[in-house]
């Protein structure tokens, strides 16, 4: 976790925090907790090191890659399987606004990780936002994995969502993929949409019909 702790802070002191290093590592601590809290099965610390490792692979596709990777600490630190429509991703934005400025990060950067925060809940973008379209492929980088990768990350979707009975959650997931394979594309950077865009319909295609 120790070099986790680093990416926070490192991330931090390039959006502009102005807090001492205990400070930050305090910070750092609080989200991985956050991170690991028990109703979590998918949104865990895997999952965040996972979505800032793309962000460091393609960190030179991004305007600000230092806000996307701040975003991506915060876009699920309030994390309810219960919680209705987008509440998680909302109030997750709002924490993340002020989290940064108690860490000193200036008042415009904050809210621009905020905003890049909301996103995650649609994962739709507009044009010429390069930070948004990071950290949204980022996040839907799992869709592209293997066909073991990819079943792990169903049956841990499934775990989180144990209380929801088999029908419902069926209905509800049948809903999310179908949004996902209407996008005109899932990916929206070029050179993750080249390498990820046909395994990840493909597997969304496979997950609807109930193959596999």
């Amino acid at each position: 976790m120790e070099r986790l702790v680093e990416r926070f802070s490192e991330a931090a002191r390039a959006a502009g925090a102005t807090v001492d290093d205990a400070d930050l590592g305090a910070a750092a601590g609080y989200l991985i907790a956050s991170w690991s809290e028990p109703q979590r099965q998918y949104h865990t610390v895997d999952h965040l090191t996972a979505v800032l490792d793309v962000i460091d692979r393609f960190a030179e596709l991004a305007a600000h890659p230092e806000r996307v990777r701040l975003a991506a600490w915060m876009h699920d630190a309030v994390y309810d399987p219960r919680a209705l429509g987008d509440a998680n991703e909302r109030d997750s934005a709002e924490f993340a606004e002020g989290l940064l400025q108690t860490l000193g990060v200036p008042a415009d950067t904050a809210c621009e990780v905020a905003r890049l925060v909301s996103l995650t809940a649609g994962h739709a973008t507009e044009e010429d936002d390069p930070d948004g379209e990071l950290l949204c492929d980022a996040d839907l980088a799992v869709l592209a994995g293997d066909d073991e990768a990819y079943a792990q990350y169903t049956a841990k979707i499934r775990r989180e969502y144990a209380h929801v009975p088999d029908d419902d959650f069926k209905a509800g997931r049948a809903q999310v993929l179908k949004a996902l394979l209407e996008l005109p594309s899932i990916y929206r950077l070029a050179p993750l949409r080249e390498q990820w865009e046909d395994r990840a319909r493909a597997n969304l295609t496979r997950e609807l019909n109930g193959d596999g």
